[in-house]
């Protein structure tokens, strides 16, 4: 295949060695990209199983309490308590920079820092199970946005990783090895061409000196 898309110069020689040198110092880099993601990533899914117990602990707690209200309150009174919240949320989305990954980073504020707020009722004709429910769904709320937050980021730098191994396999299986070949190829006929020259030269030196002394090699 070489011998039929290259022309076997110096110059061509010279291009190809300079690519190969590109291409392994490229490879490099993009190993330890790699490298470095997978480390990143293994942190972070540490982190994400961590939240992901917490956050499924807090919310079967709280689903728990929210039960033992809905058998204590009827139907009715526990949708009227529920229907009209009294504190909102604004959620803002910021990136940072991750091994050339913008992940995301989830940011909450409450219009109203007073922890009572999370009742939209008053507790005369509500349950104590129900007050527990809405206190233990509050407490897990942020751990739920971190844990978002993180499982995006897992994602993002999975895709990354993957992008990268496809990298530099295709520098190290493919682009390499063939540039590699083109330069051993190169080489061998520019040998073979300097050695036919050699060889024309020593008769061309052996015709001169037999007509010019008569003097046979």
């Amino acid at each position: 295949m070489a011998s039929k898309t290259v022309t076997p110069t110096r110059m061509v020689l010279n291009q190809y060695k300079g690519r190969l040198k590109t291409a392994r110092r490229g490879h490099k880099l993009l190993k330890d990209k790699r490298d470095g993601l997978m480390r990143q990533f293994m942190e972070i899914v540490t982190v994400n199983k961590e939240l992901r117990v917490k956050v499924e602990k807090g919310l079967t707690e709280a689903f728990a309490s929210l039960q033992v209200a809905s058998a204590i309150m009827s139907p009715e009174m526990l949708e009227s308590a529920l229907i009209y919240p009294k504190q909102s949320v604004e959620l803002s989305v910021d990136y940072k920079n991750v091994m050339s990954v913008n992940v995301p980073r989830y940011e909450y504020k409450t219009t109203n820092d007073d922890p009572t707020e999370i009742y939209p009722y008053g507790f005369a004709q509500t349950s104590a199970e129900l007050d527990e429910a809405l206190e233990k769904m509050s407490g897990v709320f942020e751990d739920m946005l971190k844990l978002a937050e993180t499982e995006k980021t897992v994602q993002l730098l999975a895709e990354e990783i993957e992008k990268t191994r496809r990298r530099v396999n295709a520098l190290e299986y493919v682009m390499i090895p063939e540039y590699e070949q083109v330069i051993r190829y190169i080489t061998m006929k520019l040998e073979e061409s300097e050695n036919s020259t050699k060889v024309r030269l020593m008769k061309v030196k052996e015709m001169v000196l037999q007509d010019a002394h008569h003097y046979e090699m």
